[in-house]
């Protein structure tokens, strides 16, 4: 996607693997929008704690850097075979331990493990590791390109869209689930406006969503995310486009950052549909409902603290609540399908309670 650089407009991936050096590259997200900025990982360990630490995140980027990050333990291998699937294994639990909700990861490494296993060799098993990993981040941002063919026929001309946290190109390796119907849209020549959500506590609205579509020259306004229903209220609001990081395939539910659950029932309340954006690697075929999501709580600094430039330009972290006070701080929440007008997948745009054809 395209990105302002001090070279000028270039296009970049999310996350990509460097061969010749076993590395794996991708935008140093935290940094953003202050700063842009490529990191390099030299081994599993490092990229697993990119996962954890949220240097990338997002559910397509996160199973993109799974599966690169189990191409990258197996290539550093040395030994025979026999040792290597002991070392597969401790590469694999690494990566699958740093995020337990977003079932992409999970996903992205047993696509990888799947292709691996007709390997008779340790080199055979690494070739077929690294091409597995590459196709699983190709297949991403295909099926993301192709949310934005399907999705692109939802927004009518000068629609206002509703988005939540960041389901953009970072957030995937390229166009991104809920955003890539309003890239179609923009470059299809309707005009369309944003209304970005800041998305406490991590603000990946205010500064992922926001700085994207200032790269693609899309008109839009961060917003608190207490005053989202204020709009909708006032008929502001067409639409609501969000993303996913873990979608029920029996149910239809929905695992999102927190607050989703919050706009679906508000979108709900005031007849505002309501589209949740998803590759098919976001699927979940093995829950039976949204209950039994695992969800994440992280740590309470996220939401005590916050991260900015000071009048210097200097990057600082500073303290926004009281001293003495702790924080509870989940990062997901789960809408259940009856709030959710349709999910906008690769192969269409399906009722929740149809994703059962989705199945292979």
């Amino acid at each position: 996607m395209k990105v302002k650089t001090n070279e000028g407009l270039m296009n970049y991936k999310t996350i990509w693997f460097d061969k010749e050096n076993n590395i794996v590259k991708m935008i140093n997200q935290p940094l953003l929008p202050h700063k842009f900025e490529i990191i390099s990982l030299k081994n599993y360990k490092e990229t697993a704690l990119s996962i954890k630490n949220m240097t990338v995140r997002g559910a397509g980027a996160i199973g993109a850097t799974g599966a690169f990050g189990l191409a990258q333990g197996c290539f550093a291998f040395r030994g025979n075979l026999k040792d290597f699937w002991k070392h597969f294994e401790q590469v694999y639990e690494t990566l699958k331990n740093t995020r337990p909700t977003a079932v992409d990861l999970v996903n992205g490494m047993n696509y990888v493990m799947r292709e691996m296993e007709i390997g008779d060799s340790v080199t055979e098993c690494q070739k077929l590791a690294l091409e597995a990993a590459q196709r699983f981040a190709d297949e991403d941002a295909e099926h993301c390109r192709m949310i934005g063919e399907h999705g692109e026929k939802l927004i009518k001309n000068n629609s206002r869209i509703l988005t939540h946290c960041n389901a953009g190109w970072l957030a995937f390796v390229d166009w991104g689930s809920a955003t890539a119907p309003m890239y179609k849209a923009k470059r299809n020549g309707k005009n369309i406006f944003v209304f970005v959500d800041e998305t406490r506590p991590r603000l990946q609205g205010a500064r992922l969503t926001a700085w994207e579509l200032s790269q693609e020259g899309i008109d839009h306004a961060i917003i608190a995310d207490n005053a989202a229903g204020y709009y909708m209220k006032k008929r502001d609001v067409d639409m609501v486009i969000v993303g996913s990081d873990r979608t029920i395939g029996k149910t239809g539910d929905v695992a999102n950052k927190i607050g989703t659950y919050t706009k679906a029932v508000l979108a709900k309340e005031n007849g505002i549909p309501f589209y949740v954006a998803i590759p098919m690697s976001t699927l979940d075929w093995n829950l039976n409902s949204g209950d039994e999501i695992p969800i994440e709580e992280r740590n309470p600094e996220e939401v005590l603290f916050a991260w900015g430039l000071d009048e210097n330009g200097n990057r600082k972290k500073i303290r926004i609540a009281n001293k003495d006070s702790v924080a509870r701080n989940p990062a997901f929440d789960v809408t259940p399908a009856e709030y959710i007008t349709g999910i906008i997948t690769p192969r269409g745009i399906f009722k929740p309670n149809e994703l059962s054809k989705l199945r292979d």
